[in-house]
């Protein structure tokens, strides 16, 4: 597993890139997020072709590189090495049909936790972050049962895994979320477009 002290209190999950819009806008709001101090993205964009998605991925990652940021990739792990990522982020899905690490030491390995049986599989494979969501309300997925601060900090406690809490969360929940046991938060809308708020 990677040293937690070299992980960000943060980690931005893009938003889905804009039907219709070219990718150099979607590239300059991250621009602007990086500007602002993000330094851990993953590249969150379901509604892309597999070809579309290296596209991004490819200018996304010259961006984080630009601002000594790492990029996780929610894709194939064959994407992951094509485009020379920094790492994968897996869905809760993906993580729970894994049966070993995949990918070797010096990737990282992000897992999506929702429940402690995906927590304690994520510690079989050696994950190298999680996130565990969601912690409040979102805007995202609004159907979606909120954890609340207590559960989520007994799922903290089933790992060593740093844990970023996601789920509605602002940099004004950092505080709330290392008290709860996480290494940091992760977010979408908050962390997005150079709109990072303040604690």
């Amino acid at each position: 597993m990677t040293d937690s002290t070299n992980l960000p209190p943060t980690c931005l999950v893009t938003p889905e890139p804009p039907a219709g819009k070219p990718f150099a806008d979607f590239v300059a709001d991250l621009e602007r997020s990086l500007e602002a101090g993000v330094r851990l993205v993953q590249l969150r964009a379901k509604s892309l072709t597999a070809p579309e998605y290296v596209v991004l991925a490819t200018q996304v990652l010259a961006c984080c590189r630009r601002h000594h940021a790492k990029l996780l990739l929610n894709a194939p792990i064959d994407v992951v090495h094509a485009v020379q990522a920094d790492g994968v982020h897996l869905t809760s899905t993906r993580l729970m049909v894994c049966v070993s690490r995949p990918l070797p030491p010096g990737l990282l390995v992000s897992a999506a936790c929702h429940d402690a049986h995906q927590v304690l599989q994520a510690n079989r494979i050696g994950a190298d972050l999680l996130t565990v969501s969601p912690v409040l309300p979102t805007a995202t997925h609004t159907t979606a049962e909120p954890l609340g601060w207590l559960r989520f900090r007994e799922l903290v406690k089933l790992t060593s895994i740093p844990v970023y809490a996601l789920g509605g969360m602002t940099t004004g929940c950092l505080a709330d979320a290392r008290e709860a046991g996480a290494h940091g938060i992760a977010a979408i809308r908050s962390l997005w477009a150079g709109t990072v708020e303040s604690s």
